[in-house]
């Protein structure tokens, strides 16, 4: 694949900006191509337990809160999914809150305009409301902010923006689900990725991810960068190749 010549000039002790080294995906494509690497990557993260994470942070979160906030139901727990995708994680977290009787308002939000639609195709039912735009620019109350897979994709000037951003809207904290950079990772994801036969975008785009993500100094700096208190965020590896920074408040 074009991805296994690209990464042989990849420097893995620093961070690969997305414009040095392209996704697929983040290029223009077809709803078709689109739809069908949304369903392969889901089933990556079901394989890898990529939910888990997620999951674990809102328990967290809920053990911490309830005998505060969410001890009675006077309103749902706000979460807010940046870069959804195709919504898997959102699903997800409404079977949790069902299983934990915890009232959500789950929001999406993306910027490509395909999104909305195949999520919406996935999920006819869900009481998820999927939007396009700029997180940037979404002026709802949030108490959770999440991402899954997002901040591999941008800059990192914009990634510590989005940190900026996250710490000012979110009111009960908010959580990072990434990968962690790797070679030896990028490698065991291209063998896989052909075992399997997912989507060309999948087989190019899983290697070059690991090369644009970042390790926990990367973190810790960038943390650093947007005013985050040191002491507030908690940098946390994940099995499998998983990087996860949470923040409760």
């Amino acid at each position: 694949m074009p991805s296994d010549r690209a990464l042989k000039h990849v420097n893995w002790q620093h961070r690969t900006e997305p414009d040095d080294l392209p996704e697929w995906m983040d290029e223009p494509c077809s709803s078709d191509d689109l739809r069908t690497c949304l369903h392969d990557l889901g089933q990556v993260n079901k394989l890898t337990l990529g939910y888990r994470p997620t999951l674990l942070f809102l328990d967290r979160l809920l053990s911490q809160r309830r005998p505060q906030t969410l001890q009675t139901p006077l309103r749902s727990l706000r979460i807010l999914d940046v870069g959804f995708g195709g919504g898997d994680t959102l699903r997800r977290i409404a079977r949790w809150a069902t299983a934990k009787g915890i009232a959500v308002e789950l929001t999406g939000i993306d910027l490509n305009p395909f999104a909305a639609t195949i999520a919406k195709e996935r999920s006819p039912n869900a009481p998820i409301a999927w939007l396009t735009g700029d997180a940037f620019a979404y002026h709802g109350e949030v108490d959770v902010v999440i991402s899954s897979l997002l901040t591999h994709h941008l800059p990192t000037g914009d990634v510590i923006a989005f940190l900026r951003w996250m710490e000012a809207r979110a009111s009960m904290g908010w959580f990072i689900n990434d990968l962690e950079r790797s070679p030896q990772s990028a490698r065991l994801f291209t063998m896989l990725a052909r075992v399997m036969r997912w989507h060309r975008f999948v087989q190019h785009d899983g290697p070059v991810s690991f090369a644009r993500s970042f390790v926990a100094e990367d973190w810790q700096r960038m943390l650093a960068e947007s005013g985050v208190p040191a002491a507030a965020a908690e940098i946390t590896p994940g099995f499998p190749s998983r990087l996860c920074v949470s923040r409760f408040k």
